[in-house]
């Protein structure tokens, strides 16, 4: 059987669990990413809360990591029989790793199928795979005998509303146009959706309708408008204005570890951007800064320039050269490169 994570998560509590669930990515709405952690573990947070009493925890409820455990062993834990409590929950997190092991009668992954196959009542099974592979054994499995939750991230429509709502439970409330600019400014992850309108309704203050203004004010750095005026210059191979950004930049008494990030960001993001790599940006407000940036190079080259950044941060934690020239030069050669 195959839901939609929403779907699944409106009936969390209603119903008895199913003895194995798998949680992997679905075919997203244009645009988007194929799986959505923050909604899995919201799930995860629902299911513990309805089916495993708190005081029981350690008693009833295991976490194991895919990478590091051996399938039988999670099959063995899932097999005991629990103490005090009816059920015992077992959440397997990259339970992709799985995925990538052969099938066959002396499989290791035997042990952990067979339970799926023939579970007891005493026990529920949780799978978390960020990617699946339809074709193997332990998916057709899961599909066949429990649950598999797909677990794309939202449409923007209903992205909106999960805006919407998470502000009004916060004590206020706030416009289409808000929401638009969050989503533009923040973009598709919801991890940091939900720390950004924690930040805006602070900023705003309980019971304060959130504006574009709070929007850009909560969610933006002093130094935000020199950074992307550093990254046109950088664009445009204007070496002089890249400088006076610097300078601006240090004035502010930013640390060149600091700066040397936010260069590095720029360039991990305009390699995102650019059309040759099938990579996302993820947020529209940052892909559109960095645009300009990623025409500026070749695929190439932007690899060559994230490169002399991480050479130059190693010159400044090690050869104790003065941090401000070594920035300057950095910034010379992004910005007097060519294509």
């Amino acid at each position: 059987m195959i839901l939609n994570i929403v779907e699944f998560t409106e009936d969390i509590g209603r119903s008895p669990l199913p003895s194995t669930i798998l949680f992997g990515p679905g075919t997203p709405p244009f645009g988007k990413e194929d799986f959505e952690p923050f909604l899995v573990e919201r799930a995860l947070e629902k299911i513990l809360a309805a089916y495993v009493d708190p005081s029981l925890r350690d008693f009833a409820f295991s976490i194991f990591y895919a990478e590091e455990t051996p399938p039988g062993i999670v099959a063995e834990e899932a097999l005991t029989t629990p103490f005090l409590a009816e059920r015992r929950v077992i959440l397997v997190r990259n339970a992709n790793v799985y995925m990538a092991i052969a099938a066959g009668k002396r499989s290791p992954l035997q042990p952990l199928v067979q339970f799926i196959e023939n579970p007891p009542d005493t026990a529920t099974l949780l799978l978390v795979a960020p990617a699946i592979n339809k074709a193997r054994q332990l998916y057709k499995a899961c599909s066949q005998h429990g649950l598999v939750v797909e677990s794309p991230q939202l449409t923007d429509s209903a992205y909106g509303a999960w805006i919407r709502k998470q502000v009004e439970e916060k004590g206020n409330k706030i416009g289409t146009g808000a929401i638009t600019l969050l989503m533009d400014r923040v973009g598709a992850r919801m991890d940091e959706m939900h720390n950004a309108i924690n930040l805006v309704c602070n900023y705003a203050g309980v019971g304060t309708a959130i504006t574009d203004e709070h929007v850009r004010a909560a969610s933006g750095d002093v130094a935000e408008a020199t950074v992307w005026a550093l990254t046109d210059a950088i664009a445009a191979s204007n070496p002089t204005a890249a400088l006076e950004a610097l300078h601006d930049l240090l004035g502010m008494n930013k640390s060149p570890d600091e700066i040397i990030g936010t260069i590095n960001w720029l360039l991990e993001n305009a390699y995102r951007a650019h059309p040759q790599t099938p990579m996302k940006v993820g947020k529209p407000f940052v892909e559109r800064k960095v645009t300009p940036l990623a025409r500026k190079f070749t695929e190439k080259r932007l690899i060559d320039a994230l490169a002399l950044c991480t050479k130059t941060h190693f010159a400044l934690r090690t050869t104790g050269s003065d941090a401000r020239l070594q920035l300057e030069l950095l910034i010379i050669k992004l910005a007097a490169a060519k294509k």
